[in-house]
């Protein structure tokens, strides 16, 4: 079972991903609802109402602390944001578990969303024969940028101008952009793939 933060943002889009893909969403709002789950989704949205909201019910610790024990996590967007060890122009503490520095709001406003075709390699470990090589549709709106990255973060995809928009560090992804507003379902799938092989569940005792 995977879990969707469910505060705001693209929380349905990405239970609809999942349910297509056959496996068990949970909306997850209070600490209880992670119990169970093999791994979290942190939608994109916006970063300050999800991460306030988030501190106020006392999700923010309990979700470090599972990934801390290796639940595998994927943020979005918002979502990259609040994994982020460090980020521009935030005025509450993040989760603090990507090595990376996050700019928010990096491309503009909303008039200046964009898509864009990116080559993701590593995207090829699970795709189907007619898939493998083929980019990747990446919507951007009011997108972050990763602007520096540790040295155990893996480059997933960049923008035609180096920058980083997609990252791995073990269990642990990051997105700067939105694949749950596509109908390409490689990135869930190769996020599904990190939760089969991680192999976590987490016990009710540790969300209460």
């Amino acid at each position: 079972m995977v879990g969707v933060l469910a505060i705001q943002g693209d929380v349905a889009e990405h239970c609809h991903v999942l349910r297509r893909l056959g496996v068990e969403a949970q909306e997850v709002r209070q600490p209880g609802d992670l119990a169970g789950l093999n791994g979290l989704i942190i939608p994109g949205g916006e970063s300050t109402t999800i991460g306030r909201v988030a501190h106020r019910y006392g999700l923010m610790e309990l979700i470090r602390a599972l990934i801390a024990q290796g639940m595998p996590v994927w943020g979005t967007c918002a979502g990259v944001i609040l994994l982020a060890r460090s980020v521009d122009r935030l005025d509450f503490p993040t989760l603090g578990v990507l090595d990376v520095h996050v700019r928010r709001n990096a491309f503009g406003r909303q008039v200046d969303s964009f898509e864009i075709d990116l080559a993701v390699p590593a995207l090829d470990a699970i795709a189907a024969a007619e898939e493998r090589g083929r980019p990747v549709r990446a919507v951007f709106i009011r997108a972050p940028i990763i602007d520096r990255v540790g040295e155990n973060v893996d480059i997933l995809a960049k923008l035609p101008d180096g920058t980083v928009v997609a990252v791995q560090q073990g269990h642990i992804l990051g997105t700067a952009f939105h694949p749950a507003l596509t109908d390409d379902t490689r990135f869930h799938r190769y996020f599904l793939r990190l939760v089969e092989e991680q192999a976590f569940t987490a016990a009710p005792e540790a969300t209460v």
